[in-house]
């Protein structure tokens, strides 16, 4: 069987077992026929690069078996995704990447992050990265889930890891500088104190109608011509508290995610009708296919999903305290 067969048998079986009672209608991605079309690009702020309108999530691929990575990378290939995201937290998701990358690496936009906030261990974090991915630079470097202002003062102060990035970019280790926030507040900060390239932030429908979290961010960050990349958008809700890590789905996943796939593909299709260039999806495995077909077909929600989407989490909690 080969890799695209194998993709869409597994992903379809995966994806109903994982929603009893919701019928999946649709195929996933196919690279073959004269009918395909590849998943469409959006322009990157000011950087002059196109992504596509998914990511692969480098945790889709922690733990995977090295043939199966291979796979993943190129499947997203063949579908046409040029983004990739990943990060020294997401276990070997680095050392399951570098060697399947290796054939598309011209290829692929490829993002890594780092939560370390000062400038020796950001540096001696992003020569490890670079060790790992088997690169000689990575396309963005980003700053790893800021969140207070104290974050923002220990990054962006004296001897902090901000130091370390505008070093990096100067010697060709890294061409754009981002962050990733879980707040709105660090978030509107970072913009404020730099002129990064890109800002990676929860755009999703149950944090936008519970809380009005993340409208301030996409409209400062395309107010300075920042690229508006998007987490979390199939989200749904806190797990419930007490809830042990054996009875969740997939334990890449700290929050409880849509359901497959009618809710997850709207949940999709709603983050990717905002302004942004592009969402990465889950960590869970099951969900990268369903992402790659809402990606390939994507239409903007209508008023009537919408309202439909918000009506079937009224009882989510937001996944983040600081919405």
């Amino acid at each position: 069987m080969d890799r695209r067969s194998f993709f869409k048998t597994s992903a379809l079986a995966a994806g109903m077992a994982a929603a009893p009672g919701l019928s999946v209608a649709t195929e996933l991605p196919s690279t073959s026929g004269t009918g395909f079309q590849p998943i469409p690009k959006r322009p990157l702020g000011k950087t002059g690069q196109s992504l596509s309108i998914i990511g692969l999530g480098g945790i889709v691929i922690m733990n995977a078996e090295q043939a199966v990575a291979n796979n993943t990378v190129a499947q997203a290939h063949d579908a046409g995704i040029n983004y990739v995201d990943v990060a020294p937290s997401y276990g070997d998701a680095q050392e399951r990447l570098g060697p399947a990358l290796k054939p598309y690496r011209d290829k692929f936009f490829l993002a890594c992050k780092t939560g370390k906030r000062g400038r020796a261990e950001a540096a001696a974090a992003l020569d490890q990265s670079l060790q790992l991915l088997e690169t000689d630079h990575v396309d963005l470097y980003q700053h790893h889930a800021v969140t207070t202002l104290e974050d923002v003062d220990r990054i962006m102060g004296p001897g902090g890891a901000q130091e370390a990035f505008l070093a990096a970019r100067k010697a060709g280790k890294v061409r754009y500088l981002g962050f990733s926030a879980h707040s709105e507040e660090a978030a509107l900060a970072m913009l404020d104190r730099f002129e990064f390239d890109t800002v990676l932030f929860p755009i999703n429908f149950v944090l936008a109608s519970k809380r009005n979290f993340g409208p301030q961010v996409i409209a400062r960050a395309h107010e300075k011509g920042v690229g508006m990349l998007a987490i979390k958008a199939m989200a749904k809700s806190k797990w419930p508290e007490g809830l042990a890590k054996t009875d969740k789905p997939n334990p890449k996943e700290w929050y409880e995610p849509c359901s497959l796939p009618e809710q997850a593909a709207l949940a999709l299709r709603w983050t990717l009708s905002q302004r942004i260039t592009a969402a990465i999806p889950p960590g869970d495995e099951r969900y990268f296919p369903l992402a790659m077909y809402v990606a390939q077909n994507f239409k903007p929600i209508t008023p009537e999903e919408e309202q439909y989407l918000i009506a079937g989490a009224t009882d989510a909690t937001p996944i983040f305290p600081h919405a």
